[in-house]
């Protein structure tokens, strides 16, 4: 079972994996590693809200879902979408960009690193917004309860998360601009992109969650009308199928997942920058990532089970907070891509052996009790 469900990533996985080493020898083949391990983790939780909404659905729509959905996640989301920020942000052509990431690698790296800053200011603000909306959140179940219950309470002041991702956005912009002008000016006039740059991943983390609430709404609207439908033709004393109306419904439920797996997508995408710059790499390990989370959603809606482990969320959000802040450090200093990756995974970690400690105690509570 394990096989069937997981085969087509293994495969994936065995053939990025040597694709990288070929690449770039084994220092990308560690990077392709860690940026596998970072899209899993990070998008765990997305497979378990696809499990919860897929299972609601009928077996054609579920087929569409891993099929059509994936070309969109893997192909759309994590090849293209790195292709583009990086044409944009380098003013370049999107065939452009990858045929410099392929023949000229010298010439491509140079036009990252100098629209690098506006990358960053992007990327951290949309993952800062993603990391303070979690940690703001009062929650059932806390990780690190000494500092998650504080910040609950402190979270109920309206706003509170744009505010402080607006302060450290126009700190990183003045600072930025501060020390470009005792270094001789030479980016100064990059301080105003990244101030621009780092508004514009702040509205599309709003416009990103407005369409996820958007689309959730709109599901909740044709599951309640198909339901009020089924009452009324059972009380006629003629039963309706749910695939009479299911398609519809399905119909939001399948646009709310691609919606959903778009703004997940967000995090390990961007997040990416901070770890490497190629959009060859970047494109190997997270197909290889959304490859694991699709067979993940598969795996969760086959068996009927959610995840046990209850902080991976926690640490994976963790992890997404601290790839934020070094995406705004790295706007003016440069830090290994490897240490960067590392405190991601070690976040993630120490997340999923706290949930196996509180597994492995929660049972010897219950046999205690069953004595």
């Amino acid at each position: 079972m394990v096989l069937k469900t997981f085969g087509w990533s293994f495969a994936v996985t065995a053939l990025g994996l040597v694709a990288a080493v070929l690449f770039g020898g084994w220092t990308a083949f560690g990077i392709v590693a860690i940026l596998s391990i970072l899209e899993i983790s990070l998008s765990f939780d997305n497979a378990v809200v696809n499990a919860g909404i897929l299972k609601k659905m009928n077996a054609f729509w579920q087929k569409i879902f891993l099929t059509i959905g994936i070309l969109i996640a893997v192909f759309g989301m994590r090849l293209v979408f790195p292709v583009v920020i990086v044409a944009i942000s380098a003013q370049l052509g999107p065939i452009e960009a990858v045929d410099l990431a392929l023949s000229d690698k010298d010439r491509y790296q140079e036009l990252v690193t100098d629209a690098h800053p506006a990358i960053a200011a992007f990327g951290g603000m949309f993952l800062l917004m993603i990391f303070l909306d979690f940690i703001f959140e009062d929650r059932d179940i806390k990780w690190l309860a000494w500092l998650e219950r504080p910040l609950a309470k402190l979270g109920k002041v309206d706003m509170l998360s744009v505010c402080i991702a607006l302060v450290i956005l126009l700190i990183s912009a003045m600072t930025f601009a501060t020390n470009a002008h005792q270094h001789g000016g030479g980016h100064a006039d990059k301080a105003e992109t990244v101030l621009l740059s780092g508004i514009a991943g702040l509205i599309t983390y709003m416009i990103v969650g407005g369409l996820s609430g958007y689309f959730e709404d709109k599901l909740e609207e044709e599951e309640e009308r198909e339901h009020e439908e089924e009452e009324k033709a059972e009380r006629a004393g003629k039963p309706r199928t749910r695939v009479a109306l299911a398609g519809k419904a399905a119909f939001f439920m399948f646009l709310y997942l691609e919606v959903l797996d778009a703004s997940f997508s967000f995090d390990g995408v961007i997040g990416a920058f901070a770890i490497t710059n190629d959009i060859v790499l970047m494109a190997l390990g997270l197909g290889i990532g959304a490859m694991y989370v699709r067979s993940l959603t598969v795996y969760l809606v086959r068996h009927g089970t959610l995840d046990d482990y209850v902080y991976l969320e926690h640490g994976a959000h963790y992890a997404i907070g601290a790839l934020a802040l070094i995406l705004l450090v790295t706007i003016q200093y440069q830090i290994h891509e490897l240490i960067t990756g590392l405190i991601g995974v070690v976040l993630i970690g120490a997340s999923f052996w706290s949930s196996v400690r509180r597994n492995k105690a929660l049972s010897v509570a219950a046999a205690t009790l069953g004595r």
